[in-house]
């Protein structure tokens, strides 16, 4: 699980906006750009290539 120190200093690389960790805590969701970025490992996959179209919950 992601910490609340890194969550609050982690941003969007696509739009610098701010995250938030999705209900199932495996990825974190930029609503600005619509956008979900994968948690593996414990580890926020912060690429924009990689980053997956967010669909809400």
């Amino acid at each position: 699980m992601i910490k609340k120190e890194l969550l609050d200093i982690l941003a969007c690389p696509k739009c610098k906006g701010s995250l938030k960790l999705n209900k199932k805590g495996d990825g974190l969701i930029c609503e600005t750009c619509k956008l979900v970025y994968e948690i593996r490992d414990d580890i926020p996959i912060m690429l924009i290539d990689e980053a997956k179209p967010f669909e809400k919950e």
